[in-house]
């Protein structure tokens, strides 16, 4: 049994995540801006604490005593929300500040919720420079997301032993949990229905907790 802490696990992909923590036994530290937005996350095994991901001294202070941590946050719901309020540093913050206050709570493992968007085509090029398949709009958020990863492959052999998990475009919220996937490298899976349910992505994550196989990178996971 693991001590796992979640930051957005009031999402959709945070949710899962922990769901699949407590159905393997582990016990999860459910970390939102605001609880009283998320009473539903509440449950045996689940504890829920107020926190900000891009605030080292707020993670420092409730990470001791985890065996590893999950970042699902995401600051973007759709395109609908608009960019007025984005932080084009949000990530980049997030990154910094999961380094030093994991690093400072000596957590030793942390998993991270990618983008397709900064995959790459068949031509070597980011999904997000394409405009016939990546809309525009999105393109502040897929930078901003893009800026985070850069920022954590800067920070070289760090304390924290990282690992980001890229989902396809087509994340399912309702496909079912079959615990199978296949793991990529950095281009876009070949197959052009490649899918993945958020319960599966929520396998891979907890399996790279449980036993993990790749180290200060980012690969993708598809079905």
């Amino acid at each position: 049994m693991s001590d796992i802490v979640i930051f957005g696990a009031g999402g959709r992909a945070g949710r899962a995540v922990t769901a699949e923590a407590r159905e393997r036994g582990h016990r999860v530290t459910a970390v939102v801006r605001d609880p009283d937005r998320y009473p539903g996350i509440q449950a045996d095994g689940v504890r829920v604490v107020r926190g900000d991901v891009t605030d080292a001294s707020a993670i420092s202070s409730i990470a001791p005593g985890h065996d590893a941590a999950v970042q699902a946050v995401s600051p973007f719901s759709g395109p609908e929300q608009g960019f007025a309020d984005l932080d084009p540093r949000f990530f980049v913050k997030a990154a910094d500040a999961l380094l030093h206050g994991l690093a400072e709570a000596r957590v030793p493992r942390l998993v991270l919720v990618g983008l397709f968007a900064n995959l790459r085509d068949a031509h070597g090029r980011p999904v997000m420079d394409d405009p016939s398949v990546f809309p525009a709009e999105i393109r502040p958020f897929a930078i901003a997301h893009t800026a985070g990863l850069d920022r954590l492959r800067e920070a070289g052999d760090t304390a924290v032993d990282w690992l980001m998990l890229t989902p396809p475009a087509l994340l399912e919220s309702t496909g079912p949990r079959t615990g199978r996937y296949r793991i990529g490298g950095e281009t876009v899976p070949q197959a052009a229905s490649a899918h993945l349910s958020y319960a599966d992505l929520a396998v891979a994550v907890i399996d790279e907790i449980d036993t993990p196989r790749h180290h200060r990178t980012r690969v993708s996971v598809f079905d």
